[in-house]
């Protein structure tokens, strides 16, 4: 996972382009451009001191006037970049912006890491665990019916039954139709696990995630979906059979698939907080917590009882 390159987009609300603009030009230095074109998004270009382009555009789909619509969409960056990414969200945060409902992170990761039985993999990895990553992200019903909706099970239906063997003929079970010229606003994109990018911009989309400029949760964000990809990538096949959801087990349930994703030890600490604090339950007991006086009591009891 620390050698997969990623993008990311956050959508802000509650203060100008220029000045988020500038937020971020006060991190990664350079100069600020205010590119104006295409009107509907009159973006403005951050071109950073190392060269690399930060855009913060308008989203007619933020509910907030038009000039108070900020999406930014970071340049190709690095597992090293994180730190710089986290200080470039706690600057737009200071700036002024804010998000509500209406605003979403997307999360890119290179599709040029993706052969198709690795893209195979990750459909049928998520659909198995899409509950329990749903309630963990805490996804909007209304996102989740919109713009994130869950694996197609006709697709993941041709993806089992066929096994599709390379990109074209996975291009044919995403669109019903081998898809030569995908475009950009192709209905097919509104899925949390966005296989669409693939053929329009080469990256593989995560939209699950509601926005949040807190810095913590941005980097636990794109360190799970980085796990998530090297774990396809790097499995040699993988199970699609949905796992029903328990939320009295949930938070040991996501804990241990996040250990499985490669997500243990110190350097991953926070992120596990993160991505684990909607879900009820202990991390560390599937059941009832047995380290208390009380289980210790239960035991003893219905011990004495059985002798």
């Amino acid at each position: 996972m620390h050698t997969l390159r990623f993008g990311i987009e956050i959508e802000t609300i509650g203060q100008t382009r220029e000045r988020v603009a500038d937020a971020i030009r006060s991190v990664v230095g350079g100069y600020v451009d205010h590119v104006g074109q295409p009107y509907c998004h009159d973006p403005y270009d951050v071109i950073a001191a190392d060269g690399r382009r930060w855009r913060v555009m308008a989203d007619a789909s933020l509910h907030a006037p038009k000039h108070h619509q900020a999406e930014i969409v970071s340049p190709i960056l690095h597992y090293a970049d994180i730190a710089t990414l986290q200080q470039v969200v706690r600057a737009v945060r200071r700036a002024g912006s804010r998000v509500d409902g209406s605003c979403g992170i997307h999360a890119h990761v290179d599709g040029a890491r993706f052969d198709v039985k690795a893209l195979r993999n990750l459909v049928k990895m998520v659909n198995k665990q899409e509950r329990l990553i749903e309630h963990a992200l805490g996804i909007s019903e209304m996102r989740r019916q919109r713009y994130c909706r869950g694996i197609d099970q006709t697709f993941l239906a041709q993806v089992e039954r066929l096994r599709p063997e390379n990109l074209e003929d996975l291009n044919r079970a995403w669109y019903g139709y081998h898809n030569r010229a995908p475009s950009h606003y192709d209905s097919t994109r509104y899925h949390g696990v966005n296989l669409h990018n693939i053929w329009f911009r080469g990256t593989l989309e995560y939209r699950w995630f509601e926005s949040t400029l807190h810095a913590g949760k941005v980097k636990a964000y794109v360190q799970f979906v980085l796990a998530l990809s090297a774990k396809a990538i790097g499995a040699r096949a993988s199970c699609s059979r949905r796992r029903a959801f328990n939320p009295d087990t949930a938070k040991y349930d996501f804990r241990v698939f996040l250990l499985r994703l490669g997500l243990i030890g110190d350097e991953f600490k926070t992120a596990r907080l993160h991505l684990m604090a909607n879900l009820k339950g202990s991390a560390a007991w599937k059941g009832e917590r047995r380290d208390t006086a009380a289980y210790r009591a239960k035991k003893g009891a219905s011990g004495a009882e059985a002798r």
